[in-house]
C-alpha cells in the first residue's frame, strides 16, 4: 500500500513542551514528503481523552509521547487503535530523583502491554521496554540549521553556557564548586546560564552569572554568545534515561562541551575529540583551564561536535530510521 495519504497523530500534554517539538513537530514536514498526514492532539483531561478516542479510531498510527494513561484507558485505546506506538525521552517509570516509584511502573508497563512498539530516546529506556514491545532507539535530534552561524562570544570573557529550565537546576547548583576553583584560576569566567531563572547566590562563590531568558527563538544564538557548553548531570536511574539535548545543542552551536560521564553523554562527547568528560571537580577545572588556555583546541572540538550532531542526530538522520520503522509497522 502506498503511504499516501495515512494518517499519523502524534499525542502529548501540549505543543509549546519539548518532546512535542523535538521529537514530533520537527518532523512533520519530513512525514508531509514521505505521504504522511501527521497531525497533533493536546490530551490534558477527561474530555480531551474521549476526543482522542474518536482520533484514534480515524488513524492509521498514534504515536503517544510520554503519557502514561491508566491500564482502563490504555486498554481503551488499544481497542480504538490500529497501530499504536509510545515515544518516550525520561525515565518515567521512576520519580525524578531516582527512587523507585511503584505507581509509575505499574502505568509505565500497562502501556508497553498495550501498544505495538516503542520509540526510546536511548538505549536505556529501550532495555526498559523491550520486554514488553519491540522497542527502537530513536534519539532526541535537531534541526541543526539553526544552531549553524559564526561565534558572537566575549573577547574579554571566558562565557561557560549551561541551557535548561528550573526543573534541572540542581543539576547545575551541584557543579557550583566546581566552577568556583576554575573561576579563581580563570578571572575572566563568567556562567551564562540560559533558562528561567538566575543563580545570585553563585556570585558569593565567586562565580559572576549572565542570565538570558530562555526563548525557542533565541536559544541558538544565545548559545554561540559563549566559548564552552557544560552538562552536569550525577548518575542515577532517573539521570540515564536523560537524552542529552543539552549537549547536542550546544555542539550543534559549534561548542566544545564538558559533560558529566553519565548514560548517553558518555556517547556524545568524544573525550578529548568534541570536549571533555568530567566526573571530579578537579576534572572539570583541568578541561576548563584547557579550554580557556587554548582556542584553538576549542574551535577544532567546536567543528568536531557539529559534525558528530549533523551526522547522528539530526532531524534528516534520524527521520530515516523513523520511516523505516513506520514502513515495518505499516506493511
Amino acid at each position: 500500500m502506498s503511504e499516501h495519504g495515512r494518517r499519523i497523530v502524534f499525542v502529548s500534554e501540549g505543543a509549546g513542551c519539548s518532546p512535542t517539538r523535538y521529537r514530533a513537530l520537527a518532523y512533520f514536514p519530513q512525514l508531509r514528503a514521505a505521504g504522511w498526514r501527521p497531525s497533533h492532539v493536546r490530551v490534558v483531561g477527561l474530555w480531551r481523552r474521549l476526543a482522542l478516542l474518536q482520533a484514534v479510531r480515524r488513524a492509521d498510527v498514534v504515536v503517544i509521547l510520554r503519557k502514561l494513561f491508566s491500564p482502563p484507558f490504555c486498554r481503551l485505546l488499544k481497542a480504538n487503535g490500529r497501530r499504536l506506538i509510545y515515544d518516550f525521552d525520561d525515565a518515567l517509570y521512576v520519580q525524578d530523583d531516582g527512587r523507585p516509584d511503584p505507581d509509575r511502573t505499574r502505568y509505565f508497563a500497562a502501556m508497553m502491554r498495550h501498544v505495538d512498539a516503542v520509540w526510546a530516546g536511548n538505549p536505556t529506556l529501550a532495555a526498559e521496554a523491550a520486554p514488553f514491545a519491540p522497542a527502537l532507539v530513536l534519539p532526541t535530534s535537531l534541526e541543526t540549521d539553526k544552531y549553524a552561524g559564526p561565534s558572537t562570544a566575549a573577547a574579554d570573557a571566558f562565557d561557560v553556557v549551561w541551557i535548561g529550565s528550573s526543573a534541572t537546576r540542581k543539576y547545575l547548583e551541584a557543579i557550583l564548586p566546581a566552577l568556583a576553583a576554575a573561576a579563581r584560576e580563570i578571572p575572566t569566567l563568567r556562567l551564562n546560564i540560559v533558562a528561567d531563572f538566575d543563580l545570585p547566590h553563585a556570585h558569593a562563590l565567586g562565580v559572576p552569572t549572565r542570565a538570558t531568558p530562555w526563548t525557542q527563538q533565541h536559544e541558538a544564538a544565545a548559545l554561540r554568545n559563549a566559548h564552552v557548553g557544560i552538562a552536569p548531570l550525577p548518575d542515577d536511574p532517573w539521570t540515564r534515561g536523560k537524552c542529552g539535548l543539552k549537549i547536542l545543542q550546544c555542539m550543534a552551536a559549534g561548542l566544545p562541551v564538558v559533560a558529566s560521564p553519565v548514560a548517553v553523554q558518555r556517547e556524545m562527547v568524544t573525550d578529548a575529540l568534541t570536549g571533555f568528560l568530567a566526573a571530579t571537580d578537579d576534572q572539570w577545572l583541568h578541561a576548563l583551564r584547557r579550554l580557556h588556555d587554548d582556542p584553538l583546541l576549542r574551535t577544532r572540538m567546536g567543528t568536531a561536535g557539529r559534525t558528530r550532531v549533523t551526522a547522528g542526530y539530526s532531524v534528516e538522520a534520524t527521520f530515516e530510521k523513523m520511516r523505516a520503522a513506520l514502513a515495518t509497522l505499516t506493511g
